[in-house]
């Protein structure tokens, strides 16, 4: 749209594409090709006041108006709108000293963990270096550090925010309270955040790997499992995955081409209270067909993830609920194969924030289970037992965003954006509506009449 362009004119110092010039075609995509976006404009930022001239020009020209950093958590298309790109300002600097990491919003992890690494530092990060900083944070962040400090949102010190009126303010406990508690899980629905400050924790080097089992330990080893976790130490973070391995020349013989019952276990110390915790589990699935456990700096632990097409929140996995699982993992019928079920054990210090925690997260689940594969019929099968809710780094479909939130939070965020976003211009993705005043409810009235 050439009168978007021109209305960002010389004051946008970053890149403007429009359709059909060069740099559009790869400026408009997401990471995943879920669907196909057609911008009016892309416009990469340079710096926060190409965010502040971008979101001003959304505004006045009526555009709708997303943004997009690493591309991660984009689940709608920006058609015939205004994306701003944010991925170009990545900068990240590290005080030692104060443990804090302050970011730019096109970061990733990759750069914190090498900048926190050599003092022996560590984010909360999750379970890939490539991964935007601000959109995880913003969405609750669930990283493998999770039981024994929290939530990436948890640690997050302020923020400073391009909101929709234009404004760059600072977010923190003394400066606009109500949005930096929103903000900490309650998504990019409030502003554009063009920088982002949080603790670094003391976690140099951690115990952390996969094991794999033979899956026909699975259904004994989740009953087992699903009461185990009562006793897991908050230094520990584990999921158990019922999954089919590589049939690659890479992938160790003894596992090749095999479904298995694996193990992921993340210990925030050493290998010998790692070893002793997770005893009782190994002799549940045993014997090991592999195990690579080891004692590495945190920054190499790569951990992977699976694809969250499913996810489903529980308080407690019921023997109905691990039928479904097994059944599931070992379909190997016409419709889309679930190649992996995970089962992870939430809990810790995400269980407990500490006053003022923001809304991210059901803080009350115990466990998740996330599945590969849309699979309607395993999905009916978990329903009954599953809480209802979700979680919003784990969450596409943006038509049941308040699931992510206990009604209160849901409330209460509703709340922040009729201060902060009243006409939605954040209204892309997982919005937030705003609430609607006394005034205009039906039958409502003006304060003071």
């Amino acid at each position: 749209m050439i009168r978007a362009a021109g209305r960002l004119g010389g004051r946008f110092a970053g890149a403007v594409h429009l359709p059909g010039e060069a740099g559009y075609d790869r400026a408009r995509q997401p990471l995943f090709p879920a669907f196909d976006p057609r911008p009016a404009l892309v416009a990469e930022a340079a710096g926060a006041e190409d965010v502040r001239s971008a979101v001003l020009a959304a505004r006045e020209l009526g555009l709708p108006l997303a943004v997009q950093a690493t591309g991660h958590g984009t689940h709608a298309p920006c058609d015939g709108g205004l994306l701003l790109k944010t991925s170009e300002m990545t900068g990240v600097l590290v005080d030692p000293e104060r443990r804090t990491a302050r970011v730019a919003p096109g970061a990733r992890w990759g750069r914190v963990l090498a900048a926190a690494a050599p003092f022996g530092l560590a984010p909360l990060s999750g379970s890939s270096p490539d991964v935007g900083v601000t959109g995880y944070t913003l969405g609750g962040g669930l990283g493998w550090l999770a039981r024994r400090y929290g939530l990436a949102a948890d640690s997050v010190l302020r923020a400073e925010v391009v909101t929709a009126d234009g404004r760059l303010v600072t977010a923190s406990p003394g400066s606009h309270p109500d949005l930096f508690w929103a903000l900490r899980g309650g998504g990019g629905s409030f502003g554009v955040v063009t920088s982002l400050e949080f603790r670094l924790h003391p976690v140099a080097r951690v115990h952390a790997g996969t094991a794999c089992f033979p899956v026909e330990r699975a259904a004994d080893t989740l009953a087992f499992y699903r009461d185990w976790i009562a006793t897991a130490p908050d230094e520990l973070s584990t999921a158990v995955l019922l999954t089919r391995m590589p049939d690659t020349p890479r992938t160790p013989g003894a596992v090749r081409g095999r479904r298995v019952l694996m193990v992921k276990a993340m210990y925030a110390g050493d290998a010998g209270p790692a070893l002793r915790a997770l005893a009782p589990l190994w002799r549940a699935a045993g014997p090991a067909l592999l195990d690579d456990l080891r004692t590495v700096p945190y920054a190499e632990a790569s951990m992977g993830g699976t694809a969250p097409r499913q996810v489903n929140l529980f308080h407690r996995l019921p023997d109905p609920v691990i039928d479904a699982l097994v059944r599931a993992a070992d379909h190997e019928g016409p419709s889309e194969p679930v190649t992996t079920v995970e089962v992870r054990h939430w809990g810790g210090a995400m269980a407990s924030p500490g006053p003022g925690a923001g809304p991210a997260g059901h803080r009350d689940t115990s466990l998740s289970v996330i599945v590969d594969a849309e699979a309607p019929d395993l999905a009916a099968a978990l329903r009954p037992y599953a809480t209802g809710g979700s979680f919003l780094n784990f969450l596409h479909d943006t038509t049941r965003t308040a699931t992510a939130y206990t009604a209160a939070d849901h409330r209460r965020l509703t709340e922040v954006k009729a201060a902060y976003d009243p006409d939605g211009t954040f209204g892309l993705g997982h919005a937030i509506p705003p609430a609607i005043p006394p005034a205009r409810r039906p039958g409502g009235v003006r304060a003071g009449r």
